[in-house]
C-alpha cells in the first residue's frame, strides 16, 4: 500500500485516485501502533495537499553505500574519500514534502547540489539484530532528496564529520508516500532517476549498492530504533558537485527537481530564492 501524510497532519492509505482517511494523529504513530482503522471519509487526491509522509523520530543519513558514487569523485579529485559505513543524523527540522519549495540560501551557499537516495521506514523498535531479522523492521520506502551545500561540505569535511551543509531548513525533501514492502518486492531492483528541468541528472539502479538494505539496517541497529524512524541509503552517480563542468550544474532558484523511484513515484520540489521564501533579500554573507 501507498501511506500518505496529507492537509494538516491526516494520514491515510492512497488507492487509485482517492485516500482512505485512517483513524491515527501522525504517520510515526501508524507504524508504533502496528496500523490503523479507517474513518469512512475518502477525500479524492486532487482535493488535498500532500505533505512530507513522515517525521521521524530519528533520522539516520548513511552514504558511501553506492560505491560507483566514490568512484565519481575520485575523477574530479574530490577533497575527500567517501569511505564505506558513513552515518550521522538529519535535521529532521528540515524536512519537507512533495511540491514544497527548497529554498536557495544565497547567503550561506554558491554550490547547491542534489543527491537522489531510496530511503527506509522503521516499522518497529529494535536493537542489537542482524541481517537476516532486518527485514521484520522495514515498514516501508520513500524517495529522499538529499541537497548539499558542496562549498559548506568541503570545508566541515576538514574535520573528517559534516552534517550542517544537508541539514538547512529546506534541504531534507521527503516522499511522495510510503511504499509497504509487498509493494516493491525485491527493493534491490528499482531504477533510480533524478531531472532538473526534464534533463536526466542522476540515473542508476538499486542493484549498484555494494552493500544489501538488511545490512545497512541491521549495522546501524546498535543505535536503536524507533518505530518511524528513517535510515536513507546514499545516493548514486551524477551528483553535480563531481561533475566535470560542476559550476553549470548545480542548483539554482527557477529550477524544478523530479527524483523518481521506480515502484515508489516521483518527489518533485521547486528551487526558489530567499526572497521569494521570505519576501526580503538574504542577510550578509556567512562564511562557513
Amino acid at each position: 500500500m501507498k501511506l500518505v501524510t496529507y492537509d494538516d497532519g491526516k494520514v491515510g492509505e492512497l488507492r487509485d485516485d482517492a485516500i482512505v482517511e485512517l483513524d491515527v494523529p501522525s504517520m510515526r504513530e501508524y507504524f508504533e501502533r502496528g496500523g490503523a482503522a479507517p474513518t469512512g471519509r475518502e477525500p479524492a487526491l486532487a482535493d488535498v495537499k500532500l505533505r512530507a509522509p513522515i517525521v521521524p523520530k530519528k533520522f539516520l543519513h548513511t552514504a558511501g553505500n553506492f560505491r560507483e558514487h566514490e568512484e565519481e569523485s575520485k575523477r574530479v579529485g574530490w577533497s575527500h574519500e567517501i569511505a564505506p559505513w558513513i552515518v550521522f543524523f538529519q535535521n529532521v527540522d528540515a524536512i519537507i514534502g512533495p511540491d514544497e519549495p527548497i529554498v536557495y540560501p544565497e547567503h550561506l551557499t554558491e554550490e547547491l547540489d542534489y543527491e537522489l537516495e531510496l530511503a527506509v521506514v522503521i516499522s518497529k523498535s529494535g536493537k542489537w539484530f542482524g541481517p537476516e531479522e532486518a527485514t521484520d523492521y522495514i515498514g516501508g520506502f520513500v524517495i529522499f532528496n538529499d541537497i548539499t551545500a558542496r562549498d559548506i561540505q568541503r570545508r566541515e569535511m576538514r574535520s573528517g564529520v559534516f552534517s550542517f551543509c544537508k541539514g538547512i531548513d529546506t534541504f531534507c525533501p521527503l516522499g511522495p508516500w510510503i511504499v509497504t514492502p509487498d509493494e516493491i518486492g525485491d527493493p534491490h531492483d528499482l531504477q533510480m532517476t533524478l531531472r532538473v528541468n526534464g534533463e536526466a541528472r542522476q540515473e542508476s539502479h538499486s542493484g549498484n549498492m555494494s552493500v544489501t538494505i538488511p545490512e545497512i539496517v541491521s549495522h546501524y541497529s546498535a543505535l536503536g530504533y524507533s518505530a518511524g524512524d528513517v535510515v536513507s541509503t546514499g545516493t548514486v552517480s551524477g551528483v553535480a558537485g563531481f561533475s566535470e563542468d560542476a559550476a553549470s550544474l548545480y542548483l539554482k532558484p527557477g529550477d524544478m527537481i523530479e527524483a523518481e523511484i521506480e515502484k515508489i513515484g516521483i518527489l518533485r520540489n521547486p528551487v526558489i530564492s530567499w526572497q521569494e521564501a521570505h519576501g526580503e533579500p538574504a542577510p550578509p554573507r556567512v562564511a562557513w
